[in-house]
This record gives C-alpha cells, structure tokens and sequence, in this order.
C-alpha cells in the first residue's frame, strides 16, 4: 500500500470538506420523487482518486458522509441516507477510476465515467430493492409497500435517476478535468 505524506493527508481532508459542501448543495430532478436528490459532491473524490488513488476516494466519501451526519443529521437519527449516498459514491468512483486505470486511449476518462454510472445505477438499484427501501420501511416507518411496488418504484424512478446523475456528475466533472488537467498530473502520487 502506498505511504501518504502530510501534503497528500491536507489535500484529502481539504477534498473531503469541499465534497460535504457540495452535499449541501442539492436540489432534485422533477420527474422523480423528492427525496431523490442530485449533488456534485461525488467530484472531489474522482479528484482525490485520480490523485491519490482509491483509498483516498474512499477517505473522501467516507468522511463526506460522516460530517453531513454529525452536520445535517438524518430522518430519526438514523443514517440510512448517509450509507447509501456512501455506498453510491464508491460504486461510481471506484469502477471509474479502476475503467480509466486500465483505458488508455483518448476518451478513457469519459468511457470510464460512463461505466462507473451504469455500475453505481445497476448497483444501488438491486442495494434499494433488497436493503435501503426496506430499512426506510421499517426503521423509519414509510408506508409498507408490495414487493411488485417496491420493484416498480426501482424501475421507474431509482434506476433512471441514478443513470441522470451520473451522467450529470459526469459532464461536470468532464469540464473541471479539462481544466485541471495538468495540475491534477504534476501533483498526482503514482498509484
């Protein structure tokens, strides 16, 4: 495992405040239910993993998720939110970065982006059917719902609204990386 010096641990932990400020800045897309929630706060742990490598996308994600829960707090103090917001990033981040990694063409970085988002949609559709709808229902008293309700509400909003945000977080991302491109490289540790 690569050593992380003190500059490296700065940038993380400063990674990981920008990423809780973005969380807060959310807002939701209309044909999806309200609660589903759209932010960039995925973008600083692509940075911290194209930088630092996984472990510290995960760091990034990691504390992001504990801030907005000692910050924010959640519906009955019960941190459901915030361990599917966890297991969605690593879903897109890591599959991203492992893609772009192993890609060395022109459009690596995009190809990349674009399979960690069907990786996190595909992903957090089957962790929402089998384990967060359900803990939602149960620990926090949503209306009990059918199985076939369950799936439908999966097809028709959790997939679809996953895919839109990833490819969301995506465009954004594009642009930013355009930019900062080359001072990404001159700081990257080689992982």
């Amino acid at each position: 495992m690569k050593k992380y010096n003190t500059k490296t641990f700065v940038a993380i932990g400063m990674l990981s405040s920008l990423s809780f400020v973005l969380m807060l800045i959310k807002f939701p897309i209309p044909p999806f239910p309200a609660y589903l929630t759209v932010d960039f706060s995925d973008i600083p742990a692509l940075i911290a993993a194209l930088m630092f490598g996984p472990l510290a996308a995960i760091i990034v994600e990691l504390i992001k998720n504990i801030i907005d829960y000692m910050m924010v707090g959640s519906e009955a103090g019960i941190p459901i939110g915030n361990l599917a917001n966890f297991m969605a990033g690593i879903a897109f981040v890591l599959p991203a970065y492992y893609v772009f990694k192993k890609l060395r063409i022109k459009w690596g970085l995009a190809v990349s982006l674009i399979f960690g988002t069907i990786f996190m949609a595909v992903l957090m559709s089957v962790l929402n059917y089998i384990a967060i709808l359900p803990a939602y229902i149960l620990l926090l008293g949503w209306d009990p719902m059918t199985t076939s309700e369950l799936r439908q509400l999966v097809v028709a909003a959790i997939l679809p609204f996953n895919l839109v945000k990833g490819l969301l977080v995506t465009v954004i991302f594009l642009l930013i990386y355009s930019r900062m491109r080359h001072w990404m490289n001159k700081q990257t540790v080689n992982v």
